[in-house]
């Protein structure tokens, strides 16, 4: 299975960039040549490319299911076994 994640671009050199995750924190060297992609721009990731541009709500919708999906995660590993 593959996934997808969406982020904010927050630097950009030549056809490569730095996307904020949010609370996923920051990763480098995302190519971004098969977009067309600005400073500030969301952008949806997979394997390291930026495989669409995004609007900011679209984004921060996935971000917040990814965000409630991870605490559901860690609940249930919190929750005794019987």
């Amino acid at each position: 299975m593959c996934l997808a994640f969406p982020g904010k671009i927050v630097r950009i050199d030549g056809e490569f960039s730095s996307v904020d995750y949010g609370e996923d924190g920051i990763r480098d060297n995302i190519n971004i040549s098969l977009v067309e992609a600005k400073l500030g721009s969301y952008v949806l990731v997979q394997g390291g490319f930026a495989i669409r541009v995004m609007s900011e709500r679209d984004a921060k919708e996935a971000l917040d299911a990814w965000k409630m999906l991870r605490e559901l995660q860690e609940a249930e590993t919190e929750m005794p076994q019987h």
